[in-house]
């Protein structure tokens, strides 16, 4: 249920009696010694109440609320509202078992106001650095932003990424790779390898370029950029040559398992492994506590309590047998500052430790909870041991490198590879083994590529390397990961490219803004300070008053600082990203960024597509924006059957080939967008009229005589038949798939769960509309449909006996809902 009582989250919440006071919209008296104000939210007064009235009724009340800031907080919530007459005892657990339930009711304390204190400082903190600085991005960018202690910090993270990219310069370099074989030639004596050293020279790599300028820095002005000519040369002469074994070295290597999983790691591994978001690991993760299949899913600690210790050894016992288990129980110790310890780390629940597949668990769940059982299991097994083989092969003065791996023992892997989900198939891939070589054997060359390379910028933030430096930093907490990158996303601030976390225009406007005017709210190391104080407060070190009016209302507070920034920030300088090649800036309008330059007739604009990303805003896009808002679009060819020009645009969503002109009656000529892959210089007049086409009709179903057709929408190309649509994985096939094809993806393609329905009765046309009515059978029973009205039948009616008049009645209450419910929304 979360907080019954909170700060209110709107003017409609504040009571009458406070709202003409001047603290009403923060919520927080600051001035009498910052008193929150607390209301109980519509949405939890249902709840409030039916717990007052049990309350009643009640000898004892016994809080189990989870063992957090949070938590405790929850709990002493709890308290004041039921204020109950009766013993009131705390109870705490870490999973939902008899054992675990059972031994919280016969050992309870008291709430324990220093965490509670604690949290409501958090809340009151988060509360002044939102209400106050929010209100100034409302001024001075564009409505609807926000401000906030932890996700200002976690968005500065990924605008100062995106400035090292754009600031990036890419350099090119060639190697040689080499497919050598022992004497005689087999299979099993082949092996590669890479060019490192030519005339004694070493090859510059990718980590030696300068990411800012693309070439070398003075200090590696020896090292050797192979240009791509002598790269081609040098391999054409290398199979002649005399290849030599001239050293051999290998190394030992034992790797022990990584401890339990916390809340950051299990949402790291989550989305690297199964693709999760932080927010949709903690949801699964939390029907999987709740049913009691793991213990609690918000903590910071890695301890393994000596039931679960015992239990994942009897396991490794059975399943992987004695040599896999570790000589003595592990444990690991939290590093991680105000980690509580009292805690579990995050594991499956009692003192079985069953696989997923014993316990019925399909989906998400089956595969967290795999994950989940497979990192425990791994803690208690014994080490990996691991050879590394290093062998170095002249060729003239052109000397190579050959690298092999070898397990020599499993270990821990049998069960969990970091990165894999399926363990004994990353075995395979740990093996690299060498052939047996010697010093001084000579061997053969079967073939020498050269290949090309570019150096890469740096990589942008995943959820999973987010939270990394996140919870290394020190910056928020675990559990708050999820709704903080939740919370950028919804807000404009970032959105994702594959698993890519990039930060918008918007988001530069406000790092902008504070960095320059709020700089210790985004500095990484004064955020985790404010963590630490926290901590403190929680531990009873700190007082909770004095923290705030320093925060708040000192002579360098929040208060004064803000007050000051009302009439010292431009937002013209804030607002503007400048670009040298071309001179323009991108600026931030009220419908999104837009660029902005001077031409001798004066001032130009044209909009930006809101999901491009700012390091990848190339030269040749922002020209031709500008090109076609000084020019106007370029006809690309004459439709040949209308006559209409037919022009390649550029969109707020991307390039697009547009037939006709656009007309002031506003009505839209028909526009089709560039499938994957096509660039706007790439389409001619044959390709722009096959998308124009679309969507293509490729004929009638031999089995249903139904059309099927090609098109593209919203999440790609697709091919349709009876509403039921297949994806196209490779995009032009749109253009030219054939019937025959098309059926046959159909054919493979599975129903949709919940999509399925069966036609039990054709009722006719509608009088108004003249679209079909039916009666379907669904996933829930039986409906009568009408476009995009589906009205449920009453109970007790049968289906194949309805008539139309019944049907019209049921379809138009069904509607008079719909609207209903629309203008509650409002």
């Amino acid at each position: 249920m979360g907080h019954v009582r909170d700060l209110p989250s709107s003017a409609a919440e504040v009571p009458k009696k406070i709202k003409g006071e001047s603290w009403a919209r923060l919520g927080v008296n600051v001035d009498n010694d910052f008193e929150p104000l607390y209301v109980v939210p519509s949405t939890k007064k249902k709840t409030v109440k039916g717990l007052r009235e049990l309350a009643k009724e009640a000898d004892e009340l016994y809080l189990a609320t989870d063992e957090d800031r949070e938590g405790e907080s929850i709990g002493w919530h709890l308290i004041e509202v039921l204020k109950h007459k009766g013993p009131v005892r705390r109870m705490v657990f870490h999973e939902i078992t008899k054992d675990a339930i059972l031994k919280a009711l016969e050992s309870t304390r008291q709430v324990d106001m220093n965490l509670v204190r604690a949290q409501e400082t958090r809340r009151i903190l988060d509360r002044l650095v939102g209400y106050s600085i929010s209100p100034l991005l409302w001024k001075k960018i564009a409505p609807r932003l926000s401000a906030g202690r932890v996700q200002s910090v976690a968005v500065r993270l990924l605008v100062s990424r995106e400035r090292e990219r754009r600031a990036f310069r890419s350099a090119s370099y060639w190697d040689v790779k080499a497919a050598l074989s022992k004497r005689p030639d087999a299979p099993n004596h082949r092996f590669d390898a890479q060019l490192i050293s030519v005339g004694g020279r070493r090859l510059a790599a990718g980590r030696d370029f300068d990411e800012n300028t693309g070439k070398l820095p003075p200090e590696k002005k020896d090292l050797l950029v192979l240009p791509q000519g002598r790269a081609e040369a040098l391999a054409s002469v290398l199979p002649e040559r005399e290849w030599v074994v001239t050293g051999i070295d290998e190394k030992k290597s034992v790797r022990t398992p990584y401890p339990p999983f916390t809340t950051a790691t299990l949402q790291m591994e989550a989305n690297r492994k199964l693709g999760l978001s932080a927010q949709d690991t903690m949801r699964t993760a939390q029907r999987l506590y709740e049913n009691g299949h793991i213990t609690y899913m918000r903590t910071d600690s890695v301890n393994l309590s000596e039931e679960a210790i015992t239990a994942a050894r009897a396991c490794i016992k059975a399943r992987y047998g004695e040599n896999y288990l570790h000589t003595e129980p592990r444990r690991y110790k939290t590093k991680a500052k105000g980690a509580q310890e009292a805690h579990e780390a995050i594991r499956p629940a009692g003192t079985e430790m069953p696989p997923a597949d014993k316990l019925g668990l399909d989906g998400r769940e089956r595969k967290l909870y795999d994950l989940i059982w497979k990192r425990a299991i791994a803690t208690q097994m014994a080490a990996a041991r691991l050879a590394f083989q290093t062998a170095t092969i002249s060729a003239g003065d052109a000397v190579f490198k050959a690298s092999g791996r070898r397990v020599e023992f499993p270990g821990f892997f049998r069960a969990y590879v970091e990165g894999s989900d399926d363990p004994e198939a990353a075995l395979e891939d740990q093996e690299m083994v060498l052939p047996e070589l010697k010093q001084g054997e000579q061997l053969d060359c079967r073939k020498a590529e050269p290949k090309g390379h570019e150096t890469k910028p740096p990589a942008r933030f995943t959820e999973a390397t987010l939270v990394k430096y996140l919870e290394a930093e020190g910056i928020g907490r675990p559990s708050t990961y999820a709704t903080i990158i939740g919370t950028i996303v919804d807000r404009g601030y970032v959105f994702k490219q594959r698993k890519e976390l990039v930060p918008t225009f918007t988001a530069f406007a406000v790092t902008n803004l504070l960095e320059a005017h709020f700089p210790e709210l985004v500095d990484i190391h004064f955020t985790a300070g404010l963590e630490q104080k926290l901590d403190d407060i929680a531990g009873g070190d700190t007082g909770w008053l004095d923290f705030l009016s320093k925060f708040y209302l000192g002579a360098d507070g929040l208060a004064s600082q803000v007050q000051e920034k009302e009439t010292s920030v431009d937002p013209r300088s804030i607002c503007a990203m400048k670009l040298t090649d071309p001179e323009v800036e991108v600026r931030i309008g009220q419908f999104g960024p837009f660029l902005r330059w001077e031409t001798p007739d004066g001032r130009l604009t044209a909009s930006l597509p809101p999901a491009v990303p700012p390091a990848d805003l190339s030269r040749d896009q922002i020209q031709r924006l500008m090109q076609q808002k000084t020019d106007g679009p370029e006809v690309l060819a004459t439709h040949p059957e209308n006559g209409l020009p037919i022009f390649v645009k550029e969109g707020p969503y991307g390039p697009y080939v547009q037939l006709g002109e656009d007309t002031k009656e506003g009505k839209k000529p028909k526009r089709m967008s560039l499938l994957k892959g096509m660039k706007p210089e790439d389409v001619d007049e044959e390709l722009a009229l096959q998308l124009l086409a679309l969507p293509r009709r490729l004929g009638k179903h031999p089995e249903t005589g139904k059309v099927v057709n090609a098109s593209v929408g919203r999440y790609g190309p697709y091919v349709v038949h009876d509403r039921k649509y297949v994806s196209l994985k490779e995009p032009m096939a749109v253009l030219n798939i054939t019937l025959e094809r098309a059926v046959a993806l159909l054919a493979a393609a599975p129903e949709k769960r919940g999509t399925t329905r069966e036609t039990l009765k054709e009722l006719g046309e509608h009088p108004d509309d003249g679209k079909p009515v039916r009666v379907y059978n669904g996933r829930y029973g039986p409906y009568v449909n009408h476009g995009r009205i589906n009205a449920t039948l009453p109970k007790d009616s049968e289906p194949t006996e309805v008539t139309m008049a019944q049907a019209l009645e049921l379809i138009e209450k069904r509607k008079a809902r719909k609207k209903t419910r629309r203008k509650k929304a409002k």
